[in-house]
Formats: C-alpha cells, structure tokens, sequence
C-alpha cells in the first residue's frame, strides 16, 4: 500500500499517476479542501505528527511513502523523514521544478531577514513604503511588526472563508486583504512571494510584478529535510511512476520504459560527459520534453557511451538494443553564428536508417532522427555545456549508432514508411508506457504524414495485415504507403486525415470492429467498447431481417446466420450508421467505408 502526501498539484499529478495502476492507495491532505475525485485511492485528511503518522502508517501496511506536499511543509517534511527512519520505509519527494534564482530577485532564507533586509534597502534610498506579501495566511503574524516600523503591508491570500478567518485572528484588517481571484495584482514598491516553483506560479508572480516595477524579496524554498529517512527524489510523472515501480515493483501490473530518443539523449550526455570533465557516471540526469528530469543508467566502452533500452512490459523489438554515442568538439570553417542550435550536429551511423521518402520533418537522405530526440540533446547539452559552446564559434559533433540496428528495423514500421538501413531514434514524451496508447497513435499519425506526401490521391485506412491484404486487390495501382492500419483508433485516424487535409479517403473495416462503429464506439478495442447484441438485433429489424442471436459470441457468426441473399441489405444498414459517425469526422474529404467478409468480400453501399 502507498500512502500520498499531496493537497497540491504535485499531489493531484501523483494520484493520477498511481490511479493508472488499478491497485488501492491513500491520498492525505490536511484540510481536506482539495477537490479530487479518485476511482482506487481513498482520500484521508487532518494533520499527522510523528505518532499519528507512525500508527497510520503500521496499521495500513504502508510500503511506500509518497512526499507531495508543499515545498514549505517543513514540519510535515521533517516528521515524513523521522517515520521513515523509525519504521525503515522509502519516502519518494515529489519536488517541484524550480526555475534559475535570477539575480534581480533578493533571496532570504527566512521571514526574520526581512528586519535587516528593509532597513538595508532604507539606507540605500529605496525605502519600503508599501509591501506585497503573497507568502499565505499563516505567515501574517510573522510579518505583522513591520506595521509599526512604517511599512504598509497589503495580504494576498485566498479567497476562502477559513483563510479570511485565520487573516483576522492574526490582525489582518479587511482593508489589507486581497484576493487571488480578483484578478489583477495589487501595486506596491516592493512584493514578498515564495520559492513556490513553475506550478506554484512563481514565474508568473515574477513577471507580473517586473511589469510593475516593484521590487522583488523571495524566500528560498526549505532544504536540508532529507537528514533523515530513506529519500528518493523525483519531479514529474514519469520519474514518479519509474520510482514506484522500482521501489515496489507490485504495484504496477505492467512497468513502463524508455523511448529509443531518451536512450540516445543519456548516450550523448554521458560521452560528452567524459570528454569535458573525463568522469563516467554510472547514472545521467536527463531533462524529458515535459520538463522533469530523470536518471538514466549508461556505460561506456572505447570511444563511446551506451545506453541499454528497456522497454518494460511494452512489447518492443528494440528492447535491448545498445544505443551508442560518440561526440567530439568542432571548429566550422569560416566560422558561422552558432545560434539558435547551429553549434550541434547530429549524425547517424551504424544501424540508424535514413529518410527515402518525404513526410518527415528532415528532408530525404537525412538520418532517422526525429525532431524530438534531436531537441531533446540539444536542450540537455545546452544546459550542461552553455558555457563550453556559447559565443565560441565552436560546438559539439555527436553520432548516434545502434549495433544490429539493420535487422531490428526489418521487424517494425520503417520499411513502410521508408526508412531504410536501420531503426529510428523516435519519442514524444521520452517515456513509454506498456502498452501505450499514446506511442500507438503517434505511430498512426507518423503512416499518414508518409501517406500524403506520397502524393498517392486516396489513403485506404484498415485494421491490420489482414483487412489490407483484401483492400490491395481493390487497389493495386496504389503505393505501399498510402495504405495505413489504424488498428482500434478509428476515430483519431479520421481527424488526422482531417487535419492533414487528405482529401479521399477509403475506411476498410471487419464487421466485428463495423458494429461497434455502427453504434458510435470510435475506439474499437475491447477494454473500450463491446459488442452489443441489442443494438444488432435493431440493425437487423431495419433490415427486415429475422435471424436468432441465441449464444451468439463474435459478430462474425452473422456472416452464416444471415442468408446470402440477405446480406446486401444488411451491410447497406450497418455501412449507413458507420457514415453516421465518420463523415462529420472528414468535413471536407470524401469518404468509402466498406465492409470486408472473412473470405475477402468487399461490401460497399
């Protein structure tokens, strides 16, 4: 069992995560104000100290402590660490993601700096008159002197009745409250604010005030609570769930993995690593599109660093295969600009195929290295490197490789999209999660980007290898790649046709998949949708035709209960309800459905 933490958006996001598991967890807040609706978590909330939480945490079996809460939580913090201790329980911190202490900010470590900050700022000649704090309600009575020393204090909290409650009992009067929701920030000469990170807005508060060139004092968010306890630290949704899954591998059914970009970018981190500080870390931090950062494991060998891909429980043929990378500094003659990226090249060797067709977002010839892994290296070499690189004339070479890769490619989509000689460095999100819907659309949207810009004038849109198979008959003049599976994703393979603005468009369906269209179910698979026998039956009335579905299991069977001479009508019926959903889904393209038979037979309206 797991217990969260939370009352906050980090909170929120890492009951979402372990909500995808299925498996029952507690989700604690202290107030219990926080609206969350969960199907398998079980919401708790009052305030634990050290032998409320240690009780909790023995009677329910906790295995696993997942630490939330708000950054300035200290005492929380601190009692979550001694537990862990005491009863030798690992604590996951889901911190939040900070942005660089810019230099214009004037960083405290704590509310009583502010009585020699204030004054320091006086002598100066940039007196505080007027001051913004947007620190919370409980921290009223901790500013509350500064009043007798001249300074207007003006209180921006929450717009909630026990907030306002709490504001008065420090001394907060009316006239020096404000509120979040209404809207505009109030102007003073100088704003109090906390380190609250991106999701606490911190950046906006920043930039709001700069635009009202008031003076900016910010708490250093707390440090140092990790002294005690078994801690492991995370700061997104993946790092969280790749956390639980290593620390108590039960608790999801299936495990997630890396994409082959994430495996290249800590390859390229780690290589450039070695050539700049001569160390090999086992482990590499690597910054994911989202924003989080997670460790990678990498190794290295002669002339390179490798990272193994894991795929988890998806199924994947690339799973074990050994991305390599090597860099090495360049000096371009005559030496250009290096901005906006032109200080990296990205190469392909062994094993990475390369672009024969258009469609993708490299030209043909060019390496199998999609634009999310390429910016995925960048944005971490520029982070690590900036000042290697920066202003220099000089940047970084980095070759990708992937031993057998050739091999690999023939077992996956490549050869259809024409990519040829090896795999593809791909990954949106830099993360794979089994099974993923996500990766299997995005697979989807990849085939039909090809489709078009084969210039072929129809893309035939089929379920699998075999529903295909009987559709290159109907059209043999067309080119391999202007036929795309979209396996259970009808309706997402509709819109992309939309968008992409492909203008014919034939949707070949089996009739178990074309029954659940019928009734509007646009995702097919089977944890989504069902058969539904009722519905069926009324299909067949609108026929006008009188079969039993007594112990009817697969919609198939309709092909032999329904009479030959029959048949027309009926799949004129069901083609008729498909259109129903489909055609608004192409506006302005033209659509064929046709219903294919388990023979081969092709059934159009």
């Amino acid at each position: 069992m797991i217990l969260i933490f939370g009352g906050t958006t980090e909170g929120r996001k890492a009951a979402e995560v372990l909500e995808e598991s299925g498996s029952a967890f507690y989700y604690s807040t202290k107030t219990g104000e926080q609206d969350i609706t969960l199907h398998h978590g079980t919401v708790i909330s009052g305030a634990m100290d050290k032998k409320t939480m240690t009780a909790f945490v023995s009677k329910h079996e906790i295995r696993l402590i997942i630490d939330a809460a708000h950054p300035f939580a200290s005492k929380l913090h601190e009692t979550i660490g001694k537990v862990s201790a005491d009863l030798q329980i690992p604590v996951v911190r889901y911190e939040r993601i900070y942005p660089p202490r810019d230099s214009d900010i004037t960083w405290i470590d704590d509310y009583s700096d502010l009585d020699y900050i204030l004054p320091s700022l006086s002598r100066e000649g940039q007196g505080v008159g007027r001051l913004l704090a947007t620190t919370g309600v409980q921290s009223i009575g901790k500013l509350k002197h500064l009043e007798a020393e001249g300074i207007k204090v003006i209180y921006r909290i929450l717009n909630r009745e026990n907030s306002i409650v709490l504001a008065h009992q420090q001394g907060a009067s009316d006239n020096q409250l404000c509120y979040y929701d209404d809207g505009d920030m109030p102007i003073a000469d100088t704003i109090l604010m906390k380190e609250s990170g991106i999701s606490g807005g911190f950046i906006e508060k920043v930039n709001e005030a700069r635009r009202k060139n008031m003076r900016i004092i910010a708490i250093k968010r707390p440090e140092g609570f990790m002294a005690h306890g078994l801690w492991f630290m995370v700061n997104g949704p993946h790092g969280l769930r790749r956390m639980v899954e290593r620390l108590l591998p039960e608790f999801f059914p299936l495990h997630s993995g890396l994409t082959t970009g994430t495996c290249a970018t800590a390859a390229t981190i780690a290589a450039t690593i070695r050539l700049v500080k001569g160390e090999t870390p086992a482990e590499v931090p690597v910054l994911l599109p989202d924003g989080e950062t997670i460790n990678v494991s990498v190794g290295y060998a002669d002339g390179y660093a490798y990272c193994i891909k894991e795929a988890g429980d998806d199924p994947d043929v690339t799973d074990g295969i050994e991305v390599r990378a090597s860099c090495r500094p360049y000096r371009p003659t005559p030496s250009p600009s290096l901005n906006g990226g032109e200080w990296l090249v990205i190469e392909g060797g062994e094993g990475i195929g390369r672009f024969t067709l258009p469609g993708f977002d490299f030209p043909v010839g060019e390496p199998a290295i999609n634009k999310g892994p390429r910016e995925m290296i960048r944005q971490n070499l520029d982070s690590l490197f900036t000042p290697l690189h920066s202003g220099r004339g000089w940047g970084w070479v980095c070759r990708l490789s992937v031993p057998g890769g050739a091999d690999i490619a023939r077992r996956t989509f490549n050869p259809r999209l024409g990519i040829e000689g090896g795999i593809s460095i791909i990954g949106v999100s830099g993360i794979v999660k089994p099974f993923s819907e996500e990766a299997f659309i995005d697979s989807i949207r990849k085939c039909m980007t090809v489709a078009k810009a084969s210039g072929s004038d129809r893309i035939v849109i089929n379920s699998g290898a075999k529903s295909e198979r009987f559709l290159k008959v109907l059209y043999p003049n067309l080119p391999q790649q202007a036929f795309v599976q979209y396996g259970n994703y009808i309706g997402e393979t509709l819109r992309m046709a939309a968008e992409l603005t492909i203008p014919n468009i034939t949707l070949g369906v089996m009739l178990g998949k074309a029954v659940k269209l019928a009734e509007g179910q646009l995702d097919t698979h089977s944890r989504k949708s069902t058969m539904n026998i009722g519905f069926i039956q009324e299909m067949l009335n609108e026929a006008h035709i009188e079969i039993s579905l007594d112990n009817i299991t697969l919609a198939r069977e309709l092909w032999e209960r329904i009479p030959e001479d029959q048949l027309p009508t009926f799949c004129d019926v069901v083609i008729s309800h498909c259109e129903t959903y489909c055609r608004p889904l192409l506006p302005n393209g033209d659509l064929i459905i046709l219903l294919i038979s388990d023979d081969g037979t092709i059934h159009s309206r």
